[in-house]
């Protein structure tokens, strides 16, 4: 029976223990023997923490835990060094001075590993004293690494005044991973983002970014190939409680779970998180999504100008993806290395385009944004989906725009900085989570569908426009032939032209209306 490592990022206690491990080892001897300094940036809960205790078990030569692994037959000297290891990933960092406190006990308990002492009391400095004594001491040279460096920043997103006494904090402790070069041996960074440009990784810039490296993409997280092998058991297990074959299990384990994409056309990568709740559970559930979404990160989602509807499919520059600095006007980076979205492709001119990975990322992100527009709970949501769905069922057309009248009539005020993008946004999110045959913002061959709907009887085609006549976006449903795709099929079908009034800031009377064909 497999025994699925949740909630384990010690490598020792998932070999000693006999859990599932997924062997990356092969990988981490290429990364060890191919240099020295690395960063590599990778969405939360998805096996960086674990790559860490791994890389610490190799550097301090426990060979027994690699009995079996791909490392075993690559690596001959199995030497021991002297590990600093420093873990940010499990502090909260709201409160002011808590850096100070973590990185201090850190260097506490290593000094008291290494039996070296600092004088000073500053982290940074301290760590410097550590890097030099714990190498005097041992007579080798030191590893250092870093789990979730930027834990005390991304955390802090919406306190930017903390934000950056924290990022002055740390880039002055981690300069001294490049002044004590002479005495190290290797050294490690993982984070969700990277800081790049702002000081952090100014100190830091001679570690090599892996984070888009087609040699390392599948270093953290789970490809299909991996999943087949470790997990068949499991997922044939899984097939069997949900009433389903094994071949739809796999196929709907790769809709929710798959489509991470480190380069353009890499390999697929599942969360390993989700992979192994659902597969210890039985059940196809949100699991990496319900770890916490940083409140900070959707607060800024609603204040920037970016239109929600054209998250998926938007086309970027690879450059563009490094770092977060702009994120107050660009949100992009940051949804891309926080995990929300990711590479699916690359077009004609070179952009890299960007979606959603995967079912639980996209339904979970939607979800998440609706009550931010306005004081509606996870409740009111969901009884406003269900009434919606009820009226679109039953063709009640009525009852569905005054549900979605009250709605915005309930909307903040001052979220009204871009009008007609704020309606469309709001349309986009209520229309993907009505779920299945919803599409919102369909892509035709003569020009976009705001919103189809599709029921077992009917068929909805809506256009939305700002400050004009429901009758100029029945226009366009004409002018465009939306509903040419649908001649013959037999369902009912309704072309709908909606305006929405910017000084009402909500649909008037008498705007909407219905053409039946």
């Amino acid at each position: 029976m497999l025994k699925y490592p949740i909630g384990i990022q010690t490598f020792e206690k998932i070999r000693e223990d006999g859990f599932a491990y997924v062997d990356k080892t092969n990988l981490l001897y290429d990364l060890v023997e191919g240099g020295s300094y690395y960063f590599l940036g990778r969405p939360r809960r998805f096996g960086k923490s674990l790559l860490v205790s791994t890389l610490e078990a190799y550097f301090k030569g426990k060979k027994e835990l690699f009995h079996g692994l791909a490392i075993e037959n690559l690596e001959k000297d199995w030497e021991s060094y002297p590990v600093l290891h420093f873990d940010l990933s499990k502090a909260d960092f709201h409160e002011r001075g808590k850096l100070d406190i973590i990185l201090s006990t850190a260097i506490d308990s290593l000094e008291a590993e290494y039996g070296v002492k600092t004088p000073s009391v500053a982290p940074d400095v301290r760590f410097d004293v550590l890097i030099r004594e714990v190498a005097a001491k041992t007579g080798k040279k030191v590893v250092v690494l870093v789990d979730e460096y930027d834990g005390p920043l991304v955390s802090l997103i919406d306190n930017e005044e903390l934000l950056e006494e924290n990022r002055a904090k740390l880039s002055g402790f981690y300069k001294n991973i490049k002044a004590n070069d002479a005495y190290i041996k290797f050294a490690f960074l993982t984070g969700v983002t990277k800081f790049g440009h702002v000081n952090v990784f100014s100190a830091l810039n001679n570690l090599l970014d892996i984070s888009m490296d087609e040699r390392f993409q599948c270093i953290c997280g789970i490809n299909e190939e991996e999943l087949h092998i470790n997990f068949d058991a499991g997922v044939d297990e899984m097939a069997k409680k949900q009433g389903i074959s094994k071949e739809e299990c796999y196929g709907k384990m790769k809709d929710m779970y798959d489509g991470y994409h480190f380069v353009a056309g890499g390999v697929g990568m599942y969360n390993p998180f989700s992979v192994l709740n659902a597969l210890n559970s039985k059940n196809f559930g949100s699991y990496w999504f319900h770890t916490g979404t940083p409140t900070g990160l959707m607060l800024a989602l609603r204040q920037t100008k970016q239109d929600i509807s054209e998250l998926n499919g938007k086309a970027v520059r690879s450059q563009s993806l490094e770092n977060i600095f702009n994120y107050q006007t660009d949100i992009i980076p940051l949804l891309y290395q926080s995990g929300y979205l990711t590479i699916k492709g690359e077009d004609e001119d070179g952009y890299l385009v960007l979606g959603f990975p995967n079912g639980e990322v996209k339904d979970g992100f939607i979800n998440q944004l609706l009550p931010l527009y306005s004081s509606f709970s996870d409740t009111d949501k969901d009884d406003l989906v269900r009434k919606l769905r009820r009226a679109l069922r039953t063709g009640d057309l009525e009852t569905f725009f005054e549900e979605m009248k009250a709605y915005l009539a309930g909307m903040y005020y001052e979220f009204f900085k871009n009008d007609e993008q704020t309606f469309q946004s709001v349309f986009y999110i209520i229309g993907s989570l009505l779920g299945n045959g919803t599409q919102p913002e369909l892509h035709t061959n003569r020009g976009r569908i705001d919103l189809l709907i599709k029921t077992k009887d009917y068929i909805y085609i809506f256009e939305f426009k700002h400050d004009c006549s429901p009758e100029e976006a029945l226009a366009q449903i004409h002018e465009k032939g939306y509903a040419d795709q649908f001649k013959t099929d037999p369902r009912k079908k309704f072309l709908i032209g909606v305006n929405f009034d910017s000084k009402l800031r909500n649909i008037p009377d008498g705007g909407w209306k219905v053409e039946e064909l």
